[in-house]
């Protein structure tokens, strides 16, 4: 069994990642969904999960896909991405929320899966924590849009910097129209 979740649907830049994970053996009391958890809960349940060498993998969509293909589809590559890393296939795949991409394997949708599904919690977890980093990396370059605050969320003071200094190359044009204007 396997469970699938995505972060970034909603930040005006950064990509999309979704996390696949095949379902541990073990479990760790506190994991549940990824918004629930302060990042440092979320970091110590990652290291934990890695150093018990659960199976899991990552798709990204970039940027460029979300605002060529619009912020589903694009979450949805990034799942079937993240599906098709995996080292081991699955023969039941557990989707957070309403979608599920045609991986071509059965799957079943969970609404507030991250809440309810320990693996759809441990794929959350990773993706989040793999996603935050990659923006506070991003803030080094681009430190003037808050990055390392905001991980890429409309944020007051990061909608003002977007306002005078333009987007980067990391914001997402198609979700800027309103604020562009």
């Amino acid at each position: 069994m396997c469970g699938v979740d995505e972060v970034g649907r909603g930040p005006l830049a950064g990509p999309v990642y979704a996390s696949a994970v095949i379902f541990p053996s073990f479990e760790i009391e506190q994991v549940n969904d990824s918004k629930k958890l302060s990042s440092k809960k979320r970091e110590n349940i990652f290291k934990i999960l890695q150093n018990n060498n659960i199976i899991y993998s990552i798709g990204i969509s970039s940027v460029e896909e979300i605002d060529k293909i619009n912020i589903l589809n694009a979450t949805k590559l990034a799942m079937t991405r993240a599906i098709e890393n995996l080292s081991l296939k699955p023969d039941l795949i557990l989707v957070d929320g309403k979608f599920t991409p045609n991986f071509g394997i059965k799957c079943k949708n969970i609404i507030k899966g991250d809440s309810i599904s320990y693996s759809i919690a441990c794929a959350s977890i990773i993706a989040k924590v793999l996603r935050d980093k990659f923006m506070c990396n991003l803030h080094d370059e681009f430190s003037q849009y808050d990055f390392i605050n905001n991980k890429g969320y409309g944020t007051y003071k990061h909608i003002n910097a977007i306002k005078k200094f333009g987007p980067c190359i990391y914001h997402r044009k198609s979700f800027l129209t309103k604020i562009l204007i």
